[in-house]
């Protein structure tokens, strides 16, 4: 999965406004903003496969370390703990949000991987596989993606028009690497294309969504 992801994004800034929305973005890519740059180094293993899902080139066959139904856990549970202690002493609920952000990147793995996704260690592999039925694959990430939008904005998002503009825009995204874009090059150029992706996608989500508005003489406002 990759722009479904953002939905629980959506969601969880709308249960807990008081984490960043970039940062949530970061959340629930959290596992694959580990994984690139495991994947550079050579500890973490993916070939390029043309063909081995009907949505993908991706044989993800070695990933315990980011990818583990444990690891993945444990990777959400340290950041909850450190959110909470290090940026909201006062609010734990903010670090279970975030947690929980971090984890749903797992939970939604398992829809349309193929069974390359380890229980613990590398072994006992699961994956529902839907990334083999392409059209259905990606029908999921927009109902996902738009669910997720459309209960955040239902909130009194700040720039709707722009946030809304920018989901699209995920989904056509979505839409040319599930339909149109040729297999990667190689495992790296793909660590690096992945790794850029989610850089760039928290950007423009704080410039839309987190910046906040300044008045006539410069400063920033301090009302929301």
């Amino acid at each position: 999965m990759f722009v479904g992801h953002y939905g629980p994004a959506f969601v969880a800034k709308r249960l807990e406004p008081s984490i960043p929305l970039w940062l949530l973005f970061i959340a629930v890519q959290f596992l694959d903003v580990l994984w690139a740059p495991l994947v550079l180094l050579g500890i973490e293993r993916v070939r390029i496969v043309p063909h081995f899902t009907g949505s993908n080139a991706l044989d993800l066959y070695y990933m315990p370390f980011t990818h583990g139904l444990l690891t993945a856990l444990a990777w959400a549970l340290l950041v909850a703990v450190l959110y909470r202690a290090i940026i909201h002493p006062a609010r734990w609920q903010a670090g279970v949000v975030l947690g929980a952000a971090v984890f749903s990147h797992w939970a939604l793995d398992l829809v349309v991987h193929v069974a390359d996704l380890p229980l613990y260690a590398n072994t006992a592999k699961v994956g529902f596989g839907l990334w083999n039925a392409p059209l259905i694959a990606f029908a999921v990430e927009a109902l996902i993606l738009g669910g997720g939008l459309s209960y955040y904005l239902r909130g009194g998002a700040r720039r709707p028009v722009g946030t809304v503009v920018f989901g699209t825009t995920l989904l056509l995204i979505q839409a040319f690497t599930t339909f149109v874009s040729p297999p990667p090059r190689s495992d790296r150029a793909f660590a690096y294309t992945a790794l850029t992706a989610y850089v760039l996608f928290a950007l423009v989500i704080w410039w839309i969504a987190d910046r906040r508005p300044r008045d006539v003489r410069g400063s920033t406002a301090t009302t929301p």
